[in-house]
């Protein structure tokens, strides 16, 4: 039975009783809520509110011109529509497929289970702020966090374009840790020091220092990393390792932007230890896996690798990018500018790397080999006999080199 509406004070506001209210008299308190009803392009529309006070401050948003009835879908029927067909923009233009597919998944895992119960236009900043809690709770970290917020954000703002939200909840909600300008080198700028980092790789078991090295001497984002294959190496007498691909949380697609498709020199150390690897392995085997030759979840390694290390090392707050901001610092001290290290970290241009490092540098680029200096002592798995150049005199055939 459809609840009763009595007149209240205010017009458009009523009171509407439940069916088993037992409250006669006006002047008598009872628990039933508020319904203000309003009109909008020929069509009457209601909404109910807990409380008069918030009936009143809805009828006087309607009294303001903005009477566009809410959307009355759940929060899933709408979120799946809107993967369907969102084609969005960034700052560097439309977002790729790997994006959306990656937004597609985020909110299929966390938003739809977490606010199956909602529908869309009830959702407040503070149930926003809940969902925040709950993937902090859930174990991720707060970049994580942050790239799981993203298409919840963006898909409340298309809401809010089409007329089926008011407001943006998640417009103004923070991630622990977030600060005014985000990006990849939003959160502090700390780099080990080389006692700090040697101790670090110390800790690192055997089998895992390579790729610690490698992040180390390359400045790549871990992404980068996990996406190398054994093609991207070239080996020779000037030793290069070729960024091409990212592999993000599992997604192999193309590099964050066009600057961070790069080559860089291989320290001899390093090209010695991959040589030996690649020896009968695929052009398109990664190079770094799981013993059982899966794909790397940078989240598994941090977790049982890099988090014990550092716990260890006494450097707790050591994450993935530490190390490519260590990297920068290494080339600074070494005399490289800030236009080389901007083209080494892959940057969009050198007033970002500015912004994030604020040294004065050499010219020239330069090779890798001051790296074998600073990492020594904890190099000892990666010095191995044998070296690349001489391989390749031996057997042109067994150079590899990029495919075209």
């Amino acid at each position: 039975m459809a609840a009763k509406l009595e007149k209240t004070g205010e017009k458009g506001i009523y009171r509407a009783h439940r069916a088993d209210c037992a409250v006669v008299d006006p002047k008598q308190r009872c628990s039933c809520p508020y319904t203000v009803v309003w009109r909008h392009r020929k069509k009457q529309y209601k909404k109910t509110f807990r409380t008069f006070k918030e009936a009143k401050e809805a009828r006087g948003k309607r009294l303001a011109g903005d009477s566009r009835p809410g959307s009355r879908d759940s929060f899933e029927d709408y979120a799946r529509d809107w993967l369907a067909s969102y084609r969005g923009r960034t700052k560097r233009g439309r977002i790729s497929d790997r994006t959306r597919n990656l937004y597609r998944r985020d909110v299929e895992r966390w938003a739809i289970p977490f606010f199956a119960r909602f529908k869309l236009a009830e959702i407040e900043p503070p149930d926003v702020r809940a969902f925040v809690t709950h993937l902090e709770a859930s174990g991720l970290r707060a970049s994580t966090v942050r790239s799981v917020l993203a298409p919840v954000r963006a898909m409340l703002a298309t809401a809010v374009e089409d007329g089926s939200l008011a407001s943006n909840p998640a417009r103004e909600i923070r991630v622990g840790g977030d600060s005014d300008e985000q990006g990849e080198d939003a959160t502090e700028i700390r780099a080990l020091t080389k006692a700090e980092l040697r101790q670090l790789l110390a800790e690192i078991p055997d089998e895992w220092r390579p790729l610690f090295e490698l992040l180390t001497q390359t400045g790549l984002r871990i992404s980068e990393a996990i996406g190398l294959q054994w093609r991207d190496v070239e080996f020779g007498e000037h030793p290069q390792l070729h960024v091409r691909r990212q592999d993000c949380r599992g997604e192999v697609g193309p590099l964050k932007t066009k600057n961070s498709r790069r080559d860089l020199p291989l320290s001899p150390v390093l090209a010695r230890w991959l040589w030996r690897e690649s020896q009968g392995k695929r052009d398109t085997a990664p190079i770094f896996t799981t013993k059982a030759g899966t794909p790397l979840s940078d989240r598994n390694v941090d977790r049982r690798v890099l988090g014990p290390a550092k716990l260890a090392a006494g450097v707790p707050w050591v994450t993935f990018h530490t190390f490519r901001h260590t990297c920068a610092s290494l080339l600074f001290e070494d005399g490289r500018d800030v236009k080389q290290v901007s083209k080494w970290l892959g940057h969009a241009n050198a007033s970002f790397t500015l912004d994030v490092y604020v040294h004065l540098m050499d010219d020239g680029k330069g090779d890798a080999g001051f790296f074998d200096d600073v990492l020594g002592a904890a190099q000892g798995n990666t010095r191995a006999t044998g070296d690349p150049q001489t391989a390749a005199s031996e057997g042109a055939g067994n150079v590899r080199r990029l495919a075209s």
